[in-house]
């Protein structure tokens, strides 16, 4: 029992981290560290499975895999804490993934703690479920879908990677630009999106943003590094493409707000609270403060907040082929506090808001810091627990807001 005491104590006496919310911070960090496969580098999603998103409801999905998706978030906050060993395997494990990328350049969603590809997805009919929110699931089909945004967070992970970590190499180089290469050839392509619909693709604008990113961190390393890039001028012109087209088929002109996908435009999607933390917008950007703005209003008034928690999407419009309802989500009320306390820096009364958020949200935590995928109305805990991208964003919107004000 000492021994493990003075383990962990001699860890996260390792965090270089100074500002607010230490002990939050310092618990989410040893979260991200109890989610790791050591013998990998790998960071699982979440140990659990088949917990639901709204009690007897059938939102109910395995997660106990490594998501690409999850990667630049994550090694921004070990970075940023301070935990260069954790990055630096968290990346090989990242890398092997991209020499073992498939024929036409294409990488699959997430991968086994081990880097193997194969999560089929079963229904276990013979049990019940957590309070009876059928079905259980193991495995997870999204592993063979479409979803074009995980290039962008790959590519701003492996930017900073080579920015705050080890700078990356040759042959690496060589692999993210054919990497970059399927973007190009692939960014008009309808996807199912950070949020794995499983009904028909769409052209999520959360995807066409982050595939902007990839480019865009593409193009930045390239010239940070002076790494050859024969399709420079290219690449250019398909991201200023990409940014005009989100810009003009992404944009719901009545409405006043960033539509979910360029068919559903009336669908308010809370993952586009994004973008100024990828720089794809800055935080003063009159379209995406009018789009913050009517995601903070309450569901009754056609937003997706409730008691400072932020819902994902109404399920009543969005055609997500899954149907049932959830609770308020995690990920996207600390990407709030993020977008808002960075507008914040130009408007005291944002980063009041974003402070406000921020600390009604750390009241939902259980009494040992963690933090589940999603809340209830009654302030439960709902889906997979303990849930990595929420402590990922949690480092992350601690970090940024504590330094806006100053810490």
């Amino acid at each position: 029992m000492q021994q493990t005491n003075d383990f962990w104590t001699s860890w996260i006496n390792r965090s270089t981290y100074t500002g607010l919310w230490r002990e939050a911070v310092h618990r989410s960090a040893l979260a991200l560290k109890l989610l790791t496969y050591e013998p990998t580098g790998a960071i699982v999603a979440s140990p659990t499975f088949s917990l639901p998103e709204y009690i007897g409801g059938t939102r109910n999905w395995d997660y106990r895999a490594s998501w690409i998706r999850d990667a630049s978030f994550t090694l921004y906050a070990l970075i940023r804490l301070g935990f260069t060993d954790e990055a630096n395997a968290y990346m090989e494990f990242i890398y092997k993934r991209l020499e073992d990328r498939n024929p036409d350049g294409s990488l699959q969603i997430m991968y086994t703690i081990h880097g193997g590809r194969d999560l089929p997805e079963y229904e276990l009919d013979h049990l019940d479920g957590h309070k009876g929110s059928r079905p259980v699931r193991i495995g997870n089909g999204a592993a063979d879908h479409l979803q074009l945004d995980i290039y962008g967070e790959l590519m701003d992970c492996i930017y900073l990677s080579n920015k705050f970590g080890r700078p990356i190499g040759y042959d690496v180089w060589v692999s993210i630009r054919e990497m970059i290469e399927y973007v190009i050839r692939n960014y008009k392509r309808p996807d199912l999106s950070i949020w794995e619909v499983r009904s028909a693709p769409q052209n999520f604008v959360y995807s066409k943003v982050m595939m902007w990113v990839a480019i865009d961190r593409g193009l930045r390393l390239a010239d940070k590094r002076s790494f050859p890039c024969p399709r420079r001028n290219e690449w250019y012109q398909v991201r200023d493409e990409l940014y005009e087209e989100i810009m003009t088929k992404g944009w719901n002109k009545e409405k006043g707000f960033f539509g979910q996908s360029y068919e559903h435009l009336d669908v308010l999607d809370a993952s586009l609270l994004v973008m100024p933390l990828v720089f794809f917008a800055c935080p003063t950007e009159p379209r995406f403060l009018s789009t913050l703005r009517h995601i903070l209003k309450s569901p009754e008034q056609g937003g997706l907040t409730a008691n400072n928690l932020v819902f994902r999407y109404d399920t009543t419009k969005a055609q997500d082929g899954v149907g049932g309802e959830e609770g308020a989500f995690s990920l996207t009320t600390l990407w709030a506090v993020e977008a808002l306390g960075r507008a914040g820096k130009y408007d005291k009364a944002l980063l009041d808001k974003a402070v406000a958020v921020f600390e009604d949200f750390l009241g939902f935590g259980n009494h040992c810091g963690l933090f589940s995928e999603e809340i209830s109305a009654a302030g439960e805990g709902l889906g997979n627990a303990v849930q990595g991208f929420t402590h990922v964003t949690l480092i992350s919107a601690a970090y940024n807001l504590s330094r806006t004000l100053g810490h």
